[in-house]
Order: structure tokens, then sequence, then C-alpha cells
């Protein structure tokens, strides 16, 4: 399916439930050490490399959600921990595969606000960040990567074409 530039969001809004994020598996969260083990896992997972995809082309339409910690050379203000940050682009993530709208989502977990609801627009891996580039190579179309960590902090990167 070839989706028109001019309706990426709502598009990836139809798509994304039934994508997926590659092996994202939704965890069920509550407080204390249960919460505390799913932070692990998600920082633990958010920090594994990927391997950009071999029939990759060399350039992407990307958008993402990006969720900002206080332990960033350049928080921008954040105050949430490196753990809350990353539970809060996994809840991101778990509701888009859940459904969500993907402008909603942006507004409701980003905090990176633009007009653009996320989109980087068409992109080579060497305008990237080594690991976002990474991970968003790896994806296929239409398709949300896992949280992924950067020194920026924590997306979740959809990949539209």
């Amino acid at each position: 399916m070839r989706m028109m530039t001019r309706t990426p969001f709502l598009v990836l809004s139809l798509l994304i439930g039934a994508c997926g994020a590659g092996n994202a598996k939704p965890t069920a969260g509550s407080a204390g050490p249960a919460s505390a083990s799913k932070a692990q896992e998600c920082l633990r997972r958010a920090a594994e490399p990927h391997q950009p995809r071999p029939d990759a082309p060399p350039r992407i339409e990307v958008a993402h959600i990006l969720v900002r910690h206080s332990e960033l050379k350049d928080p921008q203000g954040a105050t949430r921990t490196r753990e809350q940050a990353c539970l809060r682009a996994l809840e991101a993530l778990e509701k888009l595969q859940g459904g969500a709208d993907w402008s909603a989502s942006v507004e409701k977990y980003s905090d990176e606000h633009s007009p653009t609801h996320g989109s980087l627009g068409e992109v080579s891996q060497d305008e990237l960040d080594p690991q976002f580039a990474q991970a968003a190579f790896s994806l296929e179309a239409n398709q949300l990567s896992f949280v992924v960590e950067t020194k920026r902090g924590f997306h979740v990167i959809a990949r539209l074409k």
C-alpha cells in the first residue's frame, strides 16, 4: 500500500495496530517492584543495538515521539528520571500499538512539539543521531520501533515509508 504524503499520520494511525513494533511486547505495569523491573527491562531494550536493513533505501520518511529526562546533557527543562522517561516512551508505544492516534500521542507524550506532529520528513542515515538512524533504518515501512535511547532522550520511531 502506497501512502500519500499529505495524510501520513492518518495512514500511520490506521496501520500501527496491524504492524506492531517489531519485537516489542507490551507488559503489564504496576507500582513498586514490578514497575522497577519494567523500567530496567525498558532501559535494557532501549539500549540494544540495531542493524539497518540491507535492503533499506538511502532515504526513508520517519516520525518520532521524544521523551527527555533530567540526566541528559541538555534536558531542556525535563525533571523526570531516566527510568520514568523510558517508561513514558514505553507507555506511548503501548498506546499506539493499541490503536491510539499518532498526532494525539505526540501531543500527549512527546517533549518536542511542532506542527509536524513529530515528522522528520525524508532523511538519510548520516542526517540522524547514530542510534536513532540504526533503529529507524532497521524498520520496515509502516512499522514502529521499540523505545530507542539516544543522547536526546527516549524515542518511539515510526518509519512511514
